[in-house]
């Protein structure tokens, strides 16, 4: 089996990442009055029949649906004053509509529409509603985790803009406002991320009882990944077994696994159609996790909207310092020591970055995902899955180990 990058997507492409649902602004749509201007979805342009664009663009409308009635009851709960307080007209609900709006990758409702095309939800009529609901209430969840998580690693900037809480301290410190301008901004963060996990459940809600299952499998593993990181940071944990139960938990099974296995259930898939499934999902997930990491350290800042080097200003505790714990000697092991701390600077970044490459981490991380993806590939079974839904999980499995952002 070829897992090998397509001839036809040169590594530094970006992937079918950048196409937007629709070229118009918030304010103009020819079928709903507002939409999201210029998300970026996963497109797949070399499977134009599976529907993948027009069902991101459904569930983008329902973002907008779900957006409206959030704003319409917050502004019933606020008085007519509340434009001259802090936060001027940048109320929760816009922070949350800011954050959707700022270049997400759509992976999650991508997976779950695959999910469900590949189990035949397509061909049998069953789901179609189901699935586009469950899609927007992912965006929102990840909404949520996204500003939470910016806020428990301190990190200024999101999709290269400035993170939540970071631009709600600013709004602070230009009000003149009393207290801590970093306290305030941290709690604002807080807020428009729990009101954006209270609308994902909102949405989740109506969803058929296996479902919901899945559903709160994937938010107690998201929050237990989240938990696992948080400890094993402060622990100073870099062994390998750690870092690859926090990346599965917080990336791959969130990203891919589970919302695979929401698609299917709107499908009303079998037994074996879900065992097919669950062995791609945690392949590819796998497969995302690890990517992430090596973005995270070599990643282009124009393309990942953070700093060059971010996880290792940060300590994060990833499979990319487990493995440099493994292999690094001498100055190389003393900088190491450094990671996480104030005492690493941009010009230690840059010299972990060429060392880890000269000690073999890169190569060992991208060798990984290759067999990760062999995986995933293999376990596509044509005699259980529709061809069109598996022309898309290949494409998928293609653009997500192999991306750049």
């Amino acid at each position: 089996m070829n897992t090998s990058r397509p001839s036809d997507l040169p590594r530094d492409a970006p992937l079918g990442l950048d196409t937007p649902v629709d070229d118009g602004r918030w304010d103009s749509h020819p079928n709903r009055t507002r939409v999201v201007a210029q998300t970026r979805i996963v497109a797949l342009p070399r499977y134009p029949a599976t529907g993948l664009a027009d069902h991101l663009g459904q569930v983008d409308v329902l973002l907008v649906d779900s957006l409206d009635d959030l704003t319409r009851l917050w502004t019933t709960e606020l008085d007519d004053q509340a434009h001259l307080d802090v936060l001027g007209s940048r109320d929760l609900p816009m922070l949350i509509q800011q954050l959707l709006q700022s270049g997400g990758k759509r992976i999650r409702p991508a997976m779950c529409y695959l999910g469900w095309l590949a189990a035949s939800g397509a061909e049998r009529g069953v789901g179609r509603a189901e699935v586009v609901t469950v899609g927007a209430a992912l965006e929102l969840l990840h909404v949520f985790a996204l500003i939470h998580d910016d806020v428990m690693d301190e990190s200024a900037s999101r999709r290269g803009q400035p993170s939540v809480h970071a631009q709600a301290s600013r709004m602070h410190v230009e009000s003149k406002a009393k207290g801590s301008a970093r306290r305030f901004g941290e709690s604002i963060a807080m807020l428009v991320g729990d009101l954006a996990h209270a609308e994902a459940d909102q949405l989740a809600a109506g969803l058929p009882a296996e479902m919901r299952r899945i559903w709160r499998i994937l938010v107690v593993e998201l929050v237990c990944g989240q938990r696992r990181d948080l400890t094993g940071s402060v622990a100073g944990r870099r062994d390998l077994g750690h870092a690859r139960q926090v990346a599965r938990m917080k990336s791959g099974s969130y990203t891919v696994e589970r919302p695979l296995q929401l698609g299917a259930a709107a499908a009303q898939a079998p037994a074996p159609v879900l065992t097919s499934l669950g062995v791609y999902g945690r392949e590819v997930g796998e497969a995302f996790a690890l990517r992430d990491d090596l973005l995270g350290v070599w990643g282009d800042p124009t393309l990942t909207g953070k700093p060059a080097g971010d996880d290792l200003l940060s300590g994060k505790p990833t499979v990319i310092l487990a493995l440099a714990q493994q292999r690094a000697r001498g100055a190389t092991r003393m900088l190491l020591d450094r990671v996480g701390t104030s005492e690493l600077t941009s010009g230690d970044v840059a010299v972990l970055q060429h060392e880890l490459k000269e000690c073999g981490v890169v190569d060992a991380v991208e060798s990984t995902i290759s067999t990760h993806l062999a995986r995933a590939l293999s376990a596509l079974d044509a005699g259980l899955l529709r061809p069109e839904g598996i022309a898309g999980l290949t494409q998928m499995a293609h653009q997500i180990a192999w991306r750049n952002r």
